[in-house]
């Protein structure tokens, strides 16, 4: 799974091999500790224009689909299994026409040592944006009016698949990684093939796994609180 993320640029500095077209005003500041509901900066392709216009739009963590009745789904939604996504009603639709790259700079995850749990930060070795494929959706808030600009919640998961060599060895599920050369094809709204354009997502994924460092961080990650660089850095003993 992936519960925490870092985001340490913005902007093209993240995003500037994916093309992106359109960059929206809102974006949120750099955060080395993401946690669920948190806003964060995705990428995805507009079908309201042909072509598609690639946005980099702020986004909610946490998929809330269109019949819900508050956001408060999301909150469980932050994670979809991709091998499992064509069965799933409230993924299903999003899988079709609305796909999304989320970019990052590393991510935590937890390793079972006996009692404890130990945090690792996994990260490309060269410092290049990591990209995880993701689904959004959006949401119109019924409470309020249709002029109210907030009415509307963009929202966001990201993929998992089971993970493989060295990540498999820290946990059994990995975000479904993408090399930024496939992401036209899953960005693509119009896109026919959706069941093989997943299919060779997740087969494509651990090329990009077997590039990855990890090391040790500090437990202070655990608190949603702490957000600064230091929780990068590599801890010892």
């Amino acid at each position: 799974m992936c519960g925490r993320f870092v985001v340490a640029n913005v902007g093209s500095e993240l995003v500037g091999v994916l093309r992106v077209d359109v960059e929206s005003d809102d974006l949120p500041a750099p955060s080395y500790n993401i946690a669920p509901t948190d806003p964060v900066a995705i990428v995805l392709d507009s079908a309201k224009t042909d072509p598609p216009t690639r946005r980099l739009a702020t986004a909610r963590w946490g998929l809330v689909p269109s019949w819900a009745k508050d956001t408060k789904i999301g909150a469980r939604a932050f994670n979809a299994r991709a091998e499992e996504l064509e069965d799933k009603p409230m993924f299903r639709g999003a899988l079709e026409k609305r796909r999304a790259v989320v970019p990052a700079s590393g991510y935590y995850e937890w390793k079972q040592v006996g009692d404890a749990k130990v945090p690792h930060y996994i990260h490309p070795a060269d410092d290049t944006p990591l990209f995880f494929a993701g689904l959004y959706e959006w949401w119109k808030n019924p409470a309020l009016p249709d002029d109210d600009p907030a009415r509307w919640t963009l929202s966001f998961t990201i993929l998992t698949r089971d993970s493989i060599g060295r990540l498999g060895s820290i946990h059994d599920r990995m975000p479904l990684f993408m090399d930024p050369d496939f992401a036209d094809a899953w960005l693509d709204p119009s896109t026919d093939n959706v069941g093989d354009v997943l299919d060779a997502a997740i087969d494509a994924a651990p090329d990009v796994a077997e590039t990855l460092d990890n090391h040790v961080v500090s437990k202070a990650v655990g608190n949603v609180r702490n957000d600064s660089p230091e929780l990068i850095e590599p801890v010892t003993g």
